[in-house]
C-alpha cells in the first residue's frame, strides 16, 4: 500500500507516496502552520492504532475513556497534559493514555510534533511517531501487521511479543496470532466505517 500524501495534489496531478520519514519533516511544518496532524491516518494506520490499544489493555470496548488510562488500569481527568502519576504494582510504572506513554516518550513525541495536549488525537499522532522512530512504518505500510511488524514494535510496547513471542521486558504479552486476527478485524470496521 503507498503512503497517504499529507497535501493533496494539485488539479490533474496524481499524489506521489512520501517516505514517513519525508511525511514527518513535512508534518511538522504542518503542525507549526497550525494543522491538525503530522501523520495522515488511514484505515490500516486506525487499526493498527486500536491494536496497539488492545495490546495495551485501553482499548476499552473502543472508547475514548482509553485515552485516560493509567498503568495498572486507573483513570486520570485531564487531557490537558500527562498525568505523571507513578503506579506501584507488579512494576512502577508512570504510563498513561491509549498508548501508555512514558512521561519522558511522551515529552519528546510532544515537543517533535508540537503536539498541544493528551488528547486523544495527540495520542494517536504520537504513538505513530514512535512506530515511525522504530522504523517500522514504512514496512507496515506496505505488508500490514504481521509477525515481524510487531516483534520490531516490541522493544516500544512491552504487550507486544517479540521474536521469540515473549515481552522484550520480561511482561505479559499478547500472542501475535490474537492481535493479528484483532487487526484484520478491526481493519474490515474501518474500511465498512468508510463506505457509510
Amino acid at each position: 500500500m503507498p503512503l497517504l500524501p499529507l497535501v493533496a495534489p494539485a488539479p490533474g496531478r496524481q499524489p506521489e507516496a512520501v517516505p514517513a520519514v519525508q511525511q514527518h519533516q513535512a508534518a511538522a511544518a504542518a503542525l507549526a502552520g497550525g494543522q491538525a496532524t503530522a501523520y495522515a491516518i488511514s484505515p490500516e494506520r486506525r487499526a493498527l492504532l486500536n491494536t496497539i490499544r488492545f495490546a495495551e489493555v485501553t482499548w476499552v470496548g473502543g472508547s475514548h475513556d482509553g485515552y485516560r488510562v493509567l498503568y495498572g488500569g486507573g483513570r486520570f481527568a485531564s487531557l490537558a497534559r500527562h498525568p505523571e502519576v507513578t503506579v506501584r504494582r507488579r512494576y512502577t510504572s508512570a504510563a498513561a493514555g491509549a498508548y501508555q506513554f512514558l512521561p519522558g516518550t511522551w515529552r519528546e513525541a510532544q515537543q517533535r510534533l508540537g503536539l498541544p495536549d493528551f488528547g486523544p488525537a495527540s495520542q494517536d499522532q504520537a504513538a505513530l511517531f514512535l512506530v515511525d522512530r522504530r522504523g517500522v512504518l514504512d514496512l507496515f505500510d506496505r505488508r500490514g501487521l504481521d509477525a515481524t511488524v510487531l516483534a520490531r514494535l516490541a522493544n516500544e510496547w512491552a504487550s507486544l511479543p517479540a521474536s521469540h513471542g515473549g515481552s522484550a521486558y520480561g511482561q505479559p504479552v499478547k500472542r501475535a496470532d490474537q492481535l493479528v486476527r484483532f487487526y484484520r478485524a478491526d481493519l474490515q470496521r474501518q474500511r465498512q466505517a468508510g463506505q457509510a
